[in-house]
């Protein structure tokens, strides 16, 4: 309450009902996300997110799924789920974990989760039928080469790239590459496809 003017919180509550669903058990945001929240909620722009571990980066990244998933409502309701996020966790271990996070507090507005990692292969039907798929970025980089998936690929409406400082890491090429290819996609099919970036902290964000 003292610092509520200079540095206001997004209540849960002011939110749409369909958008306070994934937030149950939350009475605000935190300041970070707080601050995030116009840009990330409201916006198409591309984002990177240079928080400490620990800030809340889920909850940002769920802002701006929300953010997707607004596109496709009316009166509260789905109306399709031609469009599919994408969250690029850096480690199969860590995609489990996120899966199973947004698979629950997605589960309300009946968005299907799936991991997609090394020895995780999801079917043609499979991927037709998820919304979101959480993956690494050696997989998605193999799901997006082959010409097979590139109906999921074409669908992708928010690229999510988790621990982007690894760009800095020898995995750094690949997280590269599906930026670029994705920048590319944009390009060429004139879709519109966000890209945000989370990361723990950037040496050199300009990068």
């Amino acid at each position: 309450p003292g610092n509520q003017g200079k540095d206001p919180r997004v209540q849960i509550c002011e939110l749409e009902s369909w958008a306070q669903l994934p937030f149950k058990g939350y009475k605000e945001l935190n300041r970070i996300q707080s601050k995030i929240f116009k840009t990330a909620f409201y916006s198409n722009e591309n984002l990177l997110v240079c928080a400490p571990t620990g800030a809340g980066k889920t909850n940002i990244a769920m802002i701006s799924i929300l953010h997707e998933l607004s596109k496709h409502m009316l009166n509260g309701k789905l109306q399709d789920l031609d469009f599919k996020i994408v969250y690029v966790a850096p480690m199969k271990a860590l995609a489990a974990e996120v899966t199973a996070t947004f698979s629950s507090r997605l589960s309300a507005l009946g968005i299907n989760v799936k991991e997609c990692t090394g020895d995780i292969q999801l079917s043609k039907k499979e991927l037709s039928t998820t919304q979101m798929i959480v993956t690494t970025p050696e997989k998605w980089d193999v799901i997006t080469r082959k010409g097979a998936d590139v109906s999921a690929a074409a669908d992708v409406r928010l690229l999510i790239v988790d621990e982007i400082h690894l760009l800095n890491d020898e995995r750094g090429p690949v997280i590269e590459t599906l930026v670029a290819r994705t920048l590319r996609q944009v390009e060429v099919s004139q879709s519109m496809i966000r890209i945000v970036g989370l990361s723990a902290t950037l040496p050199s964000y300009k990068d």
